[in-house]
């Protein structure tokens, strides 16, 4: 289980930082998550990955201002770069990342 200090030092840490909230009953969770990691690490190799349950680390969900599931946050150097909640793509997630990625890794 992951504190907002051990998220956050890993979001200060890392170049580029996806976390990803969910819940045990959440079946649209489960089911876009493997497809999205897939896709993160298939177009982006310096993409580090943290899950987080928001049903045992509401703290957590709360500090990041996240009130629905699924959410991805992504985080570019440290900043918040993209928010997307319930309804999203594996595709429009991995095609608003790709650009700005690029010009940090270049």
């Amino acid at each position: 289980m992951q504190t907002i200090k051990d998220i956050q030092k890993i979001i200060k840490e890392n170049l580029a930082v996806m976390v990803y909230f969910s819940a045990p009953t959440c079946n649209v969770c489960h089911a876009l998550k493997p497809k999205l990691l897939e896709a993160i690490e298939k177009n982006f190799k310096d993409f580090k990955i943290l899950s987080v349950d928001v049903s045992t680390c509401q703290d957590v969900s709360a500090h990041f201002s996240v009130f629905a599931i699924p959410t991805v946050l992504v985080f570019l150097d440290g900043k918040e770069f993209l928010r997307k909640s319930r309804h999203m793509s594996v595709d429009e997630v991995i095609r608003e990342i790709k650009r700005p990625y690029e010009i940090m890794t270049s």
